[in-house]
């Protein structure tokens, strides 16, 4: 009895301190104590739990200004929608530890908003990535976690210098993001922008991503992703994969990238696989429609030889099941030769592959710009720059993680 009545006498304090603006309670972090320049943890956290417990419209404020965070777990359910808003800027701790900055978990009807900064302090932990060069590594935190989210909305917030993937989704449903800004220097490694794992109903939306890696990256286990209007560079591009490492890995299907445009990225759009894969699946129903590139590396890519630092054997061909892709309307510069790739499997070829109105310039002097095509007989119409597919001795151009 003791213990349960100090436990509400807490909520009870938790809510005094909680103000109603518009029929919304809001629990500002500097009523529970958080001030500038100093470690808002415990302050976010108690915040948090009052929001949480409200049966009313509740809103977590981090005003402007610049604090210290640690580690957050901020959990669900909560017994009303709720909004995080973010107006100054979080620091992560410099010295690499934990799982995430923000790990938001079983929570229904979010709102992440507000013009402020998550700032990983990243370049303490990029010397010590190695992910991207072996299978078994140290993993460094990421900056914002989404663990079993539902029903919510993420706006208008920037993710600066991940010290790696800066924003995670899994056992996600029905999010969407829009007009979120993440940036991170070129050469910072496994710094994905926004990587989509075992979720649906997912859409990102008027984006700008410029980082290290895949500006996305949608990973196995996912259904209907939306990526439209998302501005990617520097980066690896937007990629599908990398799938088969794995062996709890199940499907992918139905992720539409259109309106999109790339600049200077190592890959363009591509779907990539592993040979030799761990568990035999399907990716169907992917389609890549209206992008434009600038001086890309490898625009157009199916690439089911996927190994970065000759992490598998190549010589056993992938199980995944590529079909039913489209790349159409796909425009602007490449500074590789090679600017459409298919490369399917040996063992299980591709599929329904459809590539229509492609309209490439070669910036370089490598040669003549070209096609490479195995294992795939793409359907093919409209305007072909280059011709795609054609009967021509193939130039390499290997893809970059």
């Amino acid at each position: 009895m003791g213990l349960r009545w100090n436990f509400v006498a807490f909520l009870s304090l938790l809510f005094l301190l909680a103000s109603t603006t518009k029929g919304q309670s809001v629990f500002d972090v500097t009523r529970y104590g958080a001030k500038p320049n100093t470690d808002i943890t415990h302050a976010l956290l108690n915040a948090w739990k009052g929001a949480c417990a409200s049966t009313s419209r509740s809103k977590v404020l981090i005003p402007k200004g610049i604090y210290l965070l640690s580690q957050s777990n901020l959990k669900g359910p909560c017994k009303s929608s709720i909004e995080i808003q973010v107006q100054g800027t979080l620091q992560a701790p410099p010295d690499p530890k934990g799982d995430g900055l923000v790990i938001l978990e079983y929570i229904d009807q979010l709102t992440l908003s507000g013009t402020g900064v998550f700032d990983g302090q990243g370049k303490a932990g990029w010397e010590k990535n190695d992910c991207h060069k072996k299978k078994i590594c140290t993993k460094l935190p990421m900056t914002l976690k989404f663990n079993f989210v539902t029903n919510s909305i993420v706006k208008d917030i920037t993710s600066l210098d991940s010290k790696n993937f800066h924003i995670n989704l899994l056992g996600c449903k029905n999010i969407t993001f829009e007009h979120v800004t993440i940036s991170a220097p070129e050469n910072s490694p496994n710094t994905d922008g926004i990587h989509i794992s075992s979720s649906e109903q997912i859409r990102i939306l008027n984006t700008k991503i410029s980082t290290g890696d895949d500006c996305v990256s949608v990973g196995d286990s996912n259904k209907d992703i939306t990526i439209r209007d998302v501005t990617c560079g520097p980066g690896h591009g937007i990629s599908i994969g990398s799938l088969g490492k794995y062996t709890k890995e199940k499907a992918v299907e139905g992720v539409w990238v259109t309106k999109c445009k790339l600049i200077k990225t190592t890959n363009g759009v591509r779907i990539k696989t592993w040979p030799d894969s761990a568990v035999k699946y399907s990716a169907s129903d992917m389609h890549f429609e209206d992008i434009e590139m600038i001086d890309v590396s490898n625009p157009i890519l199916i690439d089911q030889e996927y190994c970065p630092w000759n992490q598998c054997n190549r010589k056993i061909p992938s199980s995944i099941k590529i079909s039913k892709v489209s790349f159409k309307n796909i425009r602007g510069t490449t500074v590789t030769p090679v600017a459409v790739k298919l490369v399917c499997s040996k063992s299980i070829p591709c599929e329904a592959v459809e590539v229509a109105d492609i309209d490439l310039k070669y910036n370089g002097n490598k040669g003549s710009i070209t096609s490479q095509c195995a294992n795939v007989k793409p359907i093919i119409s409209g305007k072909q720059n280059p011709r795609i597919c054609a009967e021509a001795a193939p130039v390499d151009a290997p893809s970059i993680d």
